[in-house]
């Protein structure tokens, strides 16, 4: 039996893609929202060092403030109505760059307070998401890490301000 077991994993070994059991380093955030001219792309290897997609529930790390939620605090149990939804893509380089997770985000900049929203199974991602990393907890939204909100606020502040600035009508400085 346990030559059949071994033969049997050496067998899967040989024949799944090692991309399969990769777990590439985040290569690129992009944020979209209908608020936004332009996508915000953030790919300064420092700031995604941060945001690692592989982390948190259902990992072997479950760090407790980590991806670009805050876990620690659980599902968060009401957030503002009415704030600005953005779609939040992470991308891994798996050997070539590619989709690997997306999640919703709305931030609070009277509080400087963002939530996190994770696809839940009928909403749209949920099914590239869960193939990627299955946290357990899709379909809840929870309250962004500080270092997220603090990266995505100002990049997110600046570029409404441009949008805003080259509107119709308007010419671009």
């Amino acid at each position: 039996m346990k030559r059949k077991s071994a033969v049997l994993v050496t067998f899967l070994l040989m024949v799944i893609p090692s991309q399969l059991f990769a777990k590439g380093a985040t290569v690129r955030i992009t944020i979209k929202g209908a608020d936004l001219r332009t996508p915000i792309e953030i790919t300064e290897a420092k700031v995604l060092a941060h945001f690692q997609v592989w982390t948190g529930p259902g990992t072997s790390s479950n760090e407790a403030k980590s991806f670009i939620i805050d876990w620690s605090q659980g599902p968060a149990a009401e957030r503002p109505k009415g704030l600005q939804r953005y779609e939040v893509s992470f991308y891994a380089k798996l050997p070539s760059e590619r989709l690997i997770y997306v999640v919703f985000y709305e931030y609070d900049p009277t509080t400087d307070r963002g939530y996190v929203y994770l696809p839940g199974r009928t909403d749209d991602w949920y099914a590239l998401n869960v193939g990627t990393i299955d946290h357990g907890v899709e379909g809840n939204w929870f309250h962004a890490w500080t270092v997220w909100d603090r990266v995505a606020g100002p990049l997110i502040a600046s570029a409404k301000a441009t949008a805003s600035s080259t509107g119709p009508g308007k010419s671009p400085r």
